[in-house]
């Protein structure tokens, strides 16, 4: 009786180890890393390229928020925002090209890091006729984007507006 009740505690030390030994394992094998992420909240940084007259009509320019740059739309206007070149949409689409390249600039960017454009035209079959300008700014591939032809822009001298999206990479 004293040798079966010594196997059998012998047997319990046994499979109690056992069990201690597999439940370390187990808790080696799920053990998990925990990693804390901050994330800061990135501060949106204002652009104005005609400052009065941004502010008398109720926007700006040009948003960036980290990589990304928000761009409203550019039409041919002067400094003090009467339009130009009235009756020409390809200059009018020259200026706006011109206007936004300042903005992509200001943010060390170029038309290489726009990722979206959406054009606006007051006359679609014109627009057309003179979209091959756009292969002088995009000469290492087009962005995406919609053209629309609208009923009318701002005011009724302008023909187009171009508004984008970049991405400017680190």
């Amino acid at each position: 009786m004293k040798k079966l009740t010594h196997q059998l505690a012998l047997l319990t030390t046994l499979f109690t180890m056992t069990l201690t030994i597999q439940g370390c394992k187990q808790k080696e094998e799920t053990k998990e890393v925990v990693k804390e992420v901050i994330i800061e909240s990135e501060k949106p940084e204002y652009f104005q390229l005609r400052p009065d007259v941004e502010n008398a009509y109720g926007y700006t320019h040009a948003v960036k928020i980290g990589n990304d740059i928000k761009i409203s739309g550019a039409v041919s206007m002067d400094d003090e925002g009467n339009p130009t070149a009235v009756g020409d949409i390809e200059q009018q689409m020259k200026n706006c090209y011109a206007d936004l390249e300042k903005i992509l600039n200001h943010f060390g960017c170029t038309f290489d890091d726009v990722v979206k454009e959406d054009i606006f035209t007051t006359n679609m079959a014109l627009m057309l006729e003179k979209s091959g300008y756009r292969a002088e700014i995009y000469k290492n591939g087009f962005p995406t984007g919609s053209w629309l032809e609208v009923k009318g822009l701002a005011l009724p001298e302008f023909m187009v507006e171009i508004e984008m999206e970049a991405h400017k990479s680190e």
